[in-house]
This record gives C-alpha cells, sequence and structure tokens, in this order.
C-alpha cells in the first residue's frame, strides 16, 4: 500500500466530508463519523503520512479514492 504524503488537518477534513462524514466533536483531535464508522484526525500539521494512510484505511477508502477528493 502506498503511502499518503503529509496532509493538512484541515484538507483531509474537508475531503472526508465530500466522502460522506461528519464532525461529530472538536478539540485536540477531529472525531468524524458517517452513521457506521468513526474516525479521529489529531489537529496538527501536517498529519503524519502513516497515520493519514491508517485514518484513510479506517474510513473505508483507498488512497486513490482519498486523493481524488483532496
Amino acid at each position: 500500500m502506498p503511502k499518503l504524503p503529509g496532509v493538512n488537518y484541515l484538507r483531509a477534513v474537508a475531503a472526508l466530508e465530500k466522502a460522506g462524514f461528519r464532525i461529530v466533536r472538536q478539540g485536540k483531535h477531529i472525531v468524524m463519523s458517517d452513521e457506521i464508522r468513526i474516525i479521529t484526525i489529531p489537529c496538527h500539521n501536517p498529519v503524519n503520512a502513516i497515520t493519514m494512510g491508517g485514518i484513510v484505511r479506517d474510513a473505508g477508502l483507498t488512497n486513490d479514492e482519498f486523493k481524488a477528493l483532496l
């Protein structure tokens, strides 16, 4: 699985909102849900490539699908 580059967390949140997720709560981390899955995004820039890959996988997306949403 190829790694994703480090991504700004605000861009990641916007991309996941396009994929149907919504923000549930926000603090040092942003918690998002699509009523089936819950994902957590850390609020720091950039989000580490390995961490971002795990978030994308937990969201049920492929790296290519996520890159298209960015």
